[in-house]
């Protein structure tokens, strides 16, 4: 389908939905040891659910992201969700078939239970009591909303990035609800430079006075700190080939400023991206997420949490691209490994983008026609 195709299509308006559960004396016990509730998951659903509950997939956001996968708010809404050229009618996640469900992740800040939320207890916003949440409980939070819907198994799950290894995490976890599985440029665990990127973000932002140790909800907050973590975050999903076709060394003015106000475009540019962090985001959330993907370790004592007989026969797409240095492809080449050695059926692709990590979230007819492609097989193999 071409991008004048789309354009053209009829606007999808969407509702942002709240789903409130494990309220005292039932909280979540999460991985940390603490007890949560009550706990409110923000989600969207896009299509209709089938009679026999059927045709759900389940789309996993990355760190960022949150409930708004796809369409508009209103027909006045010029912004759509954030993966509106892959899911809607005629898309490669096609609502015309499916019922797409999208929940903002546990510790989020887009209507999800998280630090920035007020704690029942006290009245004020969690800031640091807040615990720590990991992959593993945000997972287990939205199976709370999977089951509520009343669906016993997905056809499919999909996300990138964190969102990928929220969808290893069910497969871990939870076998037997899942139908298939399309893990996008993720990993299984975490690099040494990846924790290293996602330090150095979080302490830009504790590095900030107005942090004020986690409780800055009465004034400004940590605006600079959490706009150079964004900065920082950025570099890390770009490419070198990306930047260099998008910036070179291509000045900001005509001249050389002779000061730190920026003279590059690059450096304009981050600037921007990180005050639009700001707008939209909470410093906290950062702190809390980026640490849950640094634990996210499906090895963790020895032995994969993906080699599982009760993935036999389950099919995979496994997608990484060529110009991810964030979590490059062998990453992804492990992920297969594991899976084949329960006999799933996998297949992967790495894909030639020189657009870097953020490659699975642009459009791109290579990944448009995989998704499609296999969600497509997936629903008439099994007769939805």
């Amino acid at each position: 389908m071409s991008d004048s195709q789309r354009t053209n299509q009829t606007r999808v308006l969407v509702e942002r939905k709240y789903f409130t559960f494990a309220a005292p004396p039932d909280e979540m016990i999460l991985d940390c040891g603490t007890r949560l509730g009550p706990i409110t998951l923000a989600y969207e659903t896009l299509g209709e659910l089938n009679q026999a509950r059927t045709n759900a997939v389940l789309v996993l956001h990355a760190f960022s992201g949150d409930s708004h996968v796809a369409g508009r708010f209103g027909d006045d809404d010029e912004r759509p969700g954030w993966w509106d050229n892959m899911v809607g009618p005629g898309k490669p996640v096609d609502t015309n078939r499916y019922f797409v469900i999208c929940s903002n992740i546990l510790g989020g800040c887009s209507g999800t239970t998280g630090p920035s939320s007020i704690n029942p207890e006290t009245g004020k916003p969690y800031g640091l009591t807040f615990p720590m949440v990991t992959i593993k409980d945000m997972v287990r939070a939205q199976k709370q909303l999977i089951d509520h819907l009343g669906i016993a198994k997905l056809m499919s799950l999909i996300g990138g990035s964190v969102g990928g290894m929220q969808v290893l995490r069910w497969c871990a976890d939870f076998p037997e609800m899942v139908g298939s599985a399309i893990p996008l440029a993720t990993t299984s665990r975490h690099s040494a430079q990846a924790i290293a990127f996602n330090e150095v973000a979080r302490q830009a932002i504790m590095a900030d006075p107005a942090w004020n140790n986690g409780d800055y909800y009465d004034g400004p907050g940590p605006t600079h700190g959490l706009a150079v973590a964004r900065m920082i975050g950025h570099v890390t999903y770009l490419s070198d080939d990306a930047m260099r076709e998008k910036f070179g060394r291509r000045l900001h003015r005509d001249t050389l400023s002779f000061d730190f106000t920026g003279d590059f475009q690059v450096e304009s540019y981050l600037h921007h991206q990180g005050q639009k962090f700001v707008n939209r985001f909470d410093a906290n959330s950062l702190l809390y997420i980026t640490k849950a993907a640094d634990y996210f370790d499906l090895e963790r004592g020895g032995g994969n949490l993906l080699i599982n007989e009760a993935l036999a026969g389950v099919p995979f797409l496994v997608v990484s691209f060529t110009s991810d240095w964030l979590y490059p492809t062998y990453q992804s080449r492990d992920i297969v490994s594991a899976l084949k050695k329960n006999g799933s059926e996998v297949s992967f692709c790495e894909i030639e983008a020189q657009w870097g990590h953020d490659a699975f979230l642009l459009p791109n007819a290579r990944l448009d026609g995989l998704i499609s492609g296999f969600l497509d097989r997936v629903y008439h193999e099994r007769r939805l």
